[in-house]
């Protein structure tokens, strides 16, 4: 007595559909799970045991061996338990295996029968959105970004089975339709002064290079940060939808209305390193650098992260992916987003000589956080200092985020048509093509080099914002003298610890 039944189980933010095979034979009473089942999938004994006599079925009373089929990597959570019990009473003879062979089946069960979501269900149900697709009735409208071609939500084990034995009709359950909507974001009129910070910012917004602040508490540093997103371009369908997979796969509450707005993520400084780029001990889930991804990743209070976590993100931030490997299983989350970082000068935060209390070796020992390599990453580092008590009071509002969101996707739309990418993504090999440098500027960079106050990753990355500035001020293929210069101020000596630009 055999049985095949379709599922899925995630792997990192995809779903990847396997084939959970049933067979009930002779031999002492037991039930096995094989096929690198995790400690949630061994679980479904006790769950499906329970859910079957609640729904008025017998526990088969003979030799149970459960296979999770389907790729050599391990599997894990509760939503392989509704596609256990089909398998186990078609392997009984209960429900038709015609009927069963139609569907695909995602959905934990409860003690009493009931049909529960997993995480995940979105992109679970993506994998194998060919077929009809059963799920619990409470995870419909996530279920429903996948865009599967038939959904069939039901409330409990009994009522799926009077579907496939007696030919009952479908529950017919509302299911709301996936559909885009437009968070609101605060406004770059909230910010008073700070005429060069929002500079930088539309700089950052424009080529989407990374950008780090420092700066004393109340310089406007998260404020400026949390109104980044509303200077990027809305999301494109694609882009919302795999923001949406990310979270459905992280756990996350998510619904049938799509954000078309960038994500914002601002981790505490508490987060282990498995929470910032992906991972765990048993299941891989994404982390908040895919959780951003297309986005903006905000590090506020940087110096109070963990040196581990903080290099953790070098990688992936030149790659654009995160790749976590184990001993089973090899996974890779996307990771492209733009980082953003604050940190104070010293842990009382004084920008003054004077008014700081800090000793010299805790100043020094509080910035030594901040790996040279980690800080050679960000195209932009920035000073900021307070608003005078003129511009906090009697400042007039500056320019609304839909004005220069307009600046921005026009930088956005000519970099894409000219090299294919944004400008913080230009390959080394293509900048003397895309951001060819005038003699004058040329020379003024090899200066620097000589000067040993840019490495050969800093040159890149100048190049890259001076095209930046250059597409913003409507200048020719050439990127001259101007715009290196411009570039150039704008990587200020961050730490003691990096004392060149």
């Amino acid at each position: 007595m055999y049985a095949a039944i379709r599922s899925a189980t995630l792997f990192g933010t995809r779903g990847t559909p396997i084939t959970v095979e049933a067979h009930v034979g002779k031999g002492l009473p037991g039930f096995t799970v094989v096929g690198l089942p995790d400690e949630g999938c061994r679980e479904s004994r006790d769950r499906v045991r329970a859910a079957l006599l609640s729904s008025g079925f017998e526990w088969p009373l003979r030799r149970i061996t459960i296979n999770l089929a389907g790729g050599g990597e391990r599997k894990g959570g509760a939503g392989m338990d509704l596609a256990i019990a089909v398998g186990l009473l078609v392997a009984e003879g209960i429900v038709p295996v015609d009927a069963a062979e139609r569907c695909a089946f995602i959905a934990e069960l409860g003690l009493d029968g009931s049909l529960r979501p997993t995480a995940g269900m979105a992109p679970l149900v993506d994998a194998v959105s060919q077929f009809e697709v059963v799920v619990a009735a409470s995870a419909a409208a996530e279920s429903m970004l996948a865009r599967p071609s038939r959904l069939r939500p039901v409330t409990s084990l009994l009522e799926l089975v009077e579907v496939l034995v007696d030919g009952t009709p479908w529950p017919n359950v509302a299911v709301p339709s996936a559909h885009v909507v437009v968070d609101a974001i605060a406004d770059m009129a909230d910010v008073r002064g700070q005429s060069s910070a929002r500079l930088a910012l539309e700089v950052a917004a424009s080529g989407f290079h990374h950008m780090l602040m420092m700066g004393p508490p109340g310089a406007g540093k998260s404020m400026l940060a949390r109104r980044l997103p509303g200077l990027l371009p809305r999301l494109t369908e694609d882009e919302a939808f795999t923001c949406a997979m990310v979270r459905s796969a992280a756990g996350m509450q998510v619904s049938s209305a799509i954000a078309s707005s960038p994500p914002f993520r601002s981790p505490h400084h508490n987060i282990s390193m498995a929470a910032m780029v992906g991972g765990g001990s048993g299941h891989i889930r994404p982390g908040e650098l895919s959780l951003a991804s297309n986005g903006v990743l905000f590090l506020d209070e940087m110096g109070e992260f963990p040196p581990t976590v903080l290099d953790s993100l070098r990688q992936p931030l030149e790659e654009g992916v995160v790749n976590i490997s184990r001993a089973h299983s090899s996974v890779t989350m996307p990771a492209r987003c733009l980082l953003v970082a604050a940190t104070n000068p010293c842990p009382c935060g004084e920008t003054s000589p004077l008014g700081c209390m800090c000793a010299i070796a805790i100043r020094q020992r509080y910035v030594r956080r901040f790996s040279g390599p980690l800080i050679d990453r960000f195209d932009i580092r920035i000073k900021l200092v307070k608003p005078s008590t003129a511009e906090l009071t009697g400042g007039t509002a500056g320019e609304s985020s839909v004005v220069i969101a307009e600046r921005v996707a026009r930088v956005h739309q000519l970099s894409i048509q000219r090299q294919g990418c944004l400008n913080s993504a230009i390959p080394a090999d293509l900048l003397d093509e895309v951001a060819p440098l005038s003699r004058d500027a040329m020379s003024w960079l090899r200066d620097r080099l000589d000067e040993g106050r840019l490495s050969g990753r800093g040159y890149h990355r100048v190049r890259r914002v001076a095209r930046t500035l250059a597409d913003m001020n409507g200048a020719e293929i050439v990127v001259n003298t101007e715009w290196v210069e411009a570039a150039f101020g704008m990587r200020v000596p961050i730490t003691p610890t990096i004392e060149r630009h």
